[in-house]
């Protein structure tokens, strides 16, 4: 029998019990890619991650990602996640860490690590990327909502990846963020099979909340029904909202809240950064705190 020594962390967060849980071994070597999936599948959270020595002596270490239904190439709230267990275990408070992901690269500062948890932002391996999407009627059977719940325009549904394709979907209220529920025949019929398939649904708040846009990511050819706190899906949202914002040049922020009709509240801060009304980065942030520690026993 094997021993595997493993963290959980909620993700996007800094209260235990909330955000996105995230299970990660430490030294994943030994394991199958058959092993880690069932693993991943043991924990039953929308990721695990797998934390190997370094391929290149530019990284950290190598972190394959998993969710329920397989390996993804890159992930946010897994990538954060990760990169305060690592900091943790080699005793870093703060520090610049470079995790190899099948994305490539992705650069990751740490801040005020304790065995508790700690912050941190990533900036993505791959700046924002847009493709077509289905349209307002199509995406509004998917969503079981009305048309006139979405919005068009320039502001139509896009497919948009920094890494790992998302099907974002801007609503004209919080209302109807909170309305959303998955059609999976419809879903099926307009998004399986296709670039971006994933819906990853946001709306403005109001003036005079404590964030700028509410969302929720759903994930049907991923196995997991909805996500609390969905990093990737967020870089492309800060790509999708710079991209339409009229200044050409320096850094946008938006903070989002997501997991609310979870009760699993997750609060990320997003960037971009544009130059010469390019965007040239894009990064995600949060915090991260430290559930459960202990062994996974292998056969």
């Amino acid at each position: 029998m094997r021993t595997y020594a493993y963290l959980t962390l909620d993700v996007f967060t800094a209260a235990p019990l909330t955000g996105n849980q995230l299970a990660v071994l430490l030294d994943a070597r030994g394991l199958s890619d058959a092993e880690m999936l069932a693993i991943t599948r043991e924990f039953n959270y929308s990721e695990s991650t797998f934390v190997l020595p370094a391929e290149s002596p530019d990284t950290t270490a190598r972190v394959r990602i998993f969710t329920p239904g397989g390996e993804v190439p890159f992930a946010g709230h897994p990538t954060l996640g990760t990169a305060i267990a690592i900091a943790r275990t080699r005793g870093l408070e703060h520090g610049h860490l470079v995790l190899g992901e099948t994305v490539g690269p992705v650069p990751v500062d740490v801040h005020g690590v304790t065995t508790h948890g700690g912050s941190g932002r990533f900036s993505v391996a791959q700046l924002p990327e847009e493709r077509d999407a289905p349209g307002v009627a199509e995406m509004a059977e998917v969503l079981s909502l009305d048309s006139a719940d979405l919005l068009d325009g320039d502001y139509a549904p896009r497919s948009v990846s920094c890494g790992l394709p998302w099907l974002l979907v801007p609503l004209v209220s919080v209302d109807a963020v909170s309305r959303v529920r998955i059609d999976h025949a419809a879903w099926r019929r307009h998004c399986a099979g296709r670039w971006a398939s994933e819906p990853f649904v946001f709306a403005m708040t109001a003036p005079g909340s404590t964030t700028d846009v509410q969302a929720r990511a759903f994930c049907p050819g991923l196995s997991v029904p909805e996500d609390p706190a969905t990093g990737s899906a967020n870089a492309a949202l800060a790509g999708f909202l710079a991209a339409r914002t009229p200044r050409t040049d320096g850094t946008l922020t938006w903070t989002v809240a997501q997991g609310v009709e979870m009760q699993r509240p997750s609060r990320l801060v997003i960037e971009a950064d544009k130059r010469n009304d390019v965007i040239v980065a894009a990064r995600v942030g949060g915090d991260a705190v430290v559930v459960a520690e202990g062994t996974l026993r292998v056969p």
